[in-house]
């Protein structure tokens, strides 16, 4: 029984007594258990899996080995992020939806045209990382400015993970925001060093169905709270936060802006790359691309749903993006909230050893490992899974210097992408393009993202 306030002023000395109304929540619950337990378990597989690891294609690339199921997996949990669950949430619960909302249609359309045109393609090349495109087509000079490029896009991808990998984690155990990033920071370093791609995929199979689980457990939950399917429905439609005019979207060339970003400039994606070039086969990679786009969008419209759903009953938050949290802790009885805790990190675990990955491969295969002239396989996969650990640090940094997921993704997508859509594109299909152009391409794509947004640009990627 709580302590009327009238007690509490009688008894001041003994203020310890009655500071607080509520009873202290306890230190361990059952979803942080939980939680510790599916970490623990996606560790061990890591772990286990690095037994197998033996050369640097082994760790970058799961030695070119990945079936159907797989590489499904593998590119569907890739691309399925914290972006997507949290920040997309987020955006739709505080300025709703119309037509400048790309998410979940703009990734997954990017998944369905990588397995429509890109996927032979690349992994006919027999790629260790994307910037191996560019010594094959235009020269050793061009690859090495391309693997300088791609590194900070997936650097700060890494870095929204992280940060959101760290607000599970202070949901959950109920600690500071910047310690749980440490924590994150530290598991996510020590997951993907292990491991490395081959163990990635095969957890990104139970990663990829505790998500769909999460979520589908969440938005049941939430559509019987509103009061059923019908009800749902109908309040999504009354809802002032739903406006599919154009009007609403704000200029075309806006609208169009905020579309060519997740379709466009993630299309030549170096995380994605690396998955479709790590199936057995070409038809396998096209496949496996095409299924996890339409997957993406499936589930993809789950935490926009529940992030409308949510403003009939949740009120204002101070994080936009602790939407999906905060109605699952609302609503989901420990059990359940721990499964849901379990897709969040799920989502997040399966982006962000991409990420790493990929940029210690295109630092060490691309850079450190022909300038050294290092012939030596063991030697090449320790300096690999060094790189891990530095980029891993970076990342961390970066997530405690932001407070936004959503901001770093779209950071990323954008940052220089287009110069490299366009070298990509004509390196695949033309004969057109020298190494100077080819060089320069790139870099003026950055510039343009780079100088657009402070000279006051409103659409610095299609410039």
């Amino acid at each position: 029984p709580l302590r009327s306030s009238t007690a509490c002023s009688a008894e001041r000395h003994a203020a310890r007594d009655c500071a607080d109304a509520r009873p202290p929540r306890p230190a361990v619950t059952a979803p942080l258990v939980a939680l510790a337990l599916f970490l623990v378990l996606q560790l061990g597989i890591g772990v286990w899996i690095s037994r197998r690891i033996a050369t640097e294609d082994d760790y970058l690339v799961a030695g070119r080995r990945l079936g159907p199921l797989l590489a499904t997996f593998s590119i569907f949990a890739t691309w399925f992020g914290a972006e997507t669950v949290i920040g997309s949430a987020g955006e739709a619960f505080a300025h709703g939806v119309s037509l400048g909302s790309a998410e979940p249609f703009g990734y997954g359309l990017c998944l369905v045209l990588m397995g429509l045109f890109l996927a032979r393609p690349l992994w006919n090349l027999g790629m260790t990382t994307l910037a191996d495109l560019y010594r094959a087509r235009f020269g050793i000079r061009v690859e090495r400015l391309a693997a300088v490029l791609l590194v900070p896009a997936s650097v700060l991808w890494a870095a929204a993970q992280i940060r959101a990998f760290g607000s599970v984690v202070a949901l959950v155990g109920d600690v500071q925001i910047e310690s749980a990033i440490g924590i994150a920071a530290l598991f996510v370093i020590a997951y993907t060093t292990f491991g490395g791609l081959l163990a990635d995929a095969y957890t990104d199979v139970i990663q990829g169905i505790v998500l769909a689980v999460g979520l589908l457990l969440l938005l049941g939950a939430t559509v019987g709270h509103v009061g059923g399917v019908s009800a749902s429905f109908a309040a999504i439609a009354a809802s002032d936060k739903v406006n599919l005019t154009p009007a609403a979207a704000g200029p075309w060339y806006l609208t169009l802006e905020a579309w060519a970003i997740p379709v466009i400039g993630s299309l030549t994606t170096t995380e994605v790359v690396s998955r479709v070039i790590a199936a057995r086969s070409g038809t396998v990679a096209r496949r496996a691309s095409l299924t996890a786009g339409t997957l993406y969008i499936a589930l993809g419209l789950i935490p926009i749903a529940v992030a409308l759903l949510a403003t009939q009953f949740i009120g204002p938050l101070a994080d936009a993006e602790a939407v999906l949290p905060a109605v699952a802790r609302e609503l989901l009885p420990p059990i359940a909230f721990a499964v849901f805790a379990g897709g969040l990190v799920s989502a997040i675990l399966s982006t962000v050893d991409s990420t790493l990955l990929v940029s210690a491969g295109l630092l060490t295969h691309n850079l450190i490992v022909p300038l050294g002239k290092i012939t030596d396989e063991r030697r090449k996969l320790w300096i690999a899974r060094s790189g891990v650990m530095a980029f891993g640090l970076v990342a961390y940094l970066l997530a405690l210097s932001t407070s936004g997921v959503l901001a770093l993704v779209e950071q990323a997508s954008a940052l220089g992408s287009t110069g490299i859509v366009v070298t990509v594109l004509f390196g695949l299909f033309t004969k057109l393009g020298s190494p100077r152009t080819a060089g320069a391409t790139p870099i003026v794509g950055l510039v343009s993202e780079v100088l657009g947004v402070p000279v006051g640009v409103e659409t610095p990627f299609l410039a």
